[in-house]
């Protein structure tokens, strides 16, 4: 997984690099066809180019099957080459696809691949005719579809990359902050993409029956509705009072779902108040859902930690989910990839800082944006140095393949410890 996700990105860097791939036909530098690829690949939406003006139509194309190859996954996408080329599917690369998909087991994986390609499809062909009628109004016939498909796979895919600087670079939905059917059409693609596929198996399989779903489904579905509607009214209540009723509405509903982890943004993130911006790097960070194809913690690791927090505070001896235990390891699991995702945004941030010479809170939303792979920006990624944009593309790499991942790819060769050591308690707290 991590050499394909490295290899995705060190070939589409070469792809844009052509001269056809630019507008004015000149070759791109090095370091920012890197960034693109791998913002791209990573499904992130940070940009040093604005995409829509300084790509060319070969460009974009290159841009979208990238963000579609991210989304899926780099093994999901070639184990669906494998299939349709009738080749036999072994056990090891079951166990990947599995890993890759975050399957709770091996068996069905090819299955759920093909379900998985199957839902993307229909899904993504879906938001496309929806927004269609408005583009088309707005850009021509040829033009409004591909717009409309080109949106529709960024967004599902959570990856937050527009076309839209025709109106004005770097401007993102800005100019539909009003139009309800490009805000709802957005949104319910991010969330759909965020979900993960396995609780979109649920869905198809149990329909209306929660009862049936998976403990997992259940906990993505109670967490994704709080983590919008809370935000939400925080945002209705404090950050746009002064647009008009229906602009507030949906503004405030848009600015809350597309930090979990797409990339959007339909207003001046700038202009938002200091506990405005730090209430959207805590989205950034908590992310989408295990198997879907949002980026972040994922909301499992945030309920884990959460539910662990409240049984030690009503004394219980295992944290639970509607009347199920949570084992120990995974606890442990969650507590780490909250160090790992902590530490790499604060960490990451104060370096741009000092590297920059800017504020602080500002370098850590960039870098909670790109190891959330969400693609959320104050304006300052165009403007960053050499050292800043490695580190966000080292960013954005952990956050799409995984920091446990690349840990445990990096340790493969370890030995096992099947000895205990001593036990001794040690006070925290």
């Amino acid at each position: 997984m991590a050499l394909g996700f490295a290899g995705a990105i060190l070939i589409g860097a070469l792809l844009l690099m052509l001269p056809i791939s630019s507008a004015e036909g000149v070759a791109t530098p090095f370091e920012d066809a890197l960034f693109t690829s791998a913002t791209s690949v990573c499904v992130t939406g940070l940009v040093v180019r604005d995409t829509g003006t300084y790509w060319s139509t070969f460009g974009h194309v290159v841009i979208l099957l990238m963000i579609q190859i991210g989304g899926l996954g780099v093994v999901t996408v070639a184990a669906s080459f494998a299939m349709l080329a009738g080749r036999r599917i072994g056990l090891f690369e079951r166990s990947t696809m599995q890993e890759a998909v975050a399957a709770p087991k091996i068996s069905g994986v090819v299955r759920l691949t093909l379900f998985i390609l199957k839902t993307t499809l229909i899904i993504e062909l879906a938001g496309a005719v929806v927004m269609a009628p408005t583009f088309i109004h707005d850009f021509g016939v040829g033009r409004g579809i591909w717009m409309s498909l080109f949106h529709s796979v960024s967004a599902f895919c959570n990856a937050g990359i527009d076309l839209m600087g025709v109106r004005g670079q770097y401007s993102s939905m800005t100019s539909y902050a009003e139009n309800p059917v490009i805000n709802i059409a957005v949104m319910g693609l991010i969330i759909l993409g965020g979900l993960g596929f396995l609780t979109w198996d649920d869905i198809c399989t149990h329909g209306v029956h929660v009862k049936k779903y998976r403990m997992q489904s259940k906990v993505i579905l109670v967490v994704s509705s709080l983590l919008i509607l809370l935000p939400a009214i925080g945002f209705f209540i404090f950050e746009f009072s002064d647009f008009p009723l229906g602009k507030r509405v949906l503004a405030s509903l848009f600015q809350s779902v597309t930090p979990r982890t797409a990339g959007f943004n339909t207003v001046d993130l700038a202009s938002m108040t200091e506990t405005g911006k730090a209430a959207m790097i805590i989205l950034m960070l908590i992310g989408g859902s295990p198997g879907s194809t949002a980026g972040g913690m994922k909301t499992t690791t945030f309920a884990v930690i959460t539910a662990c927090a409240v049984s030690v505070f009503r004394k219980r001896e295992n944290a639970q989910f509607f009347g199920r235990r949570i084992a120990h390891e995974v606890i442990s699991t969650a507590a780490t990839i909250v160090l790992i995702y902590v530490g790499a945004c604060v960490g990451g941030g104060m370096i741009i800082s000092l590297y920059e010479g800017l504020p602080l809170l500002t370098c850590v939303y960039e870098t909670a944006s790109a190891i959330a792979t969400v693609g959320l920006t104050l304006g300052i990624t165009p403007q960053l140095g050499l050292l800043s944009k490695f580190i966000l593309i080292i960013m954005m790499y952990i956050g799409r393949v995984g920091g446990l991942t690349l840990i445990y790819a990096a340790l493969s060769g370890g030995r096992i410890q099947m000895g205990k050591l001593p036990f001794e308690k040690i006070t925290v707290g």
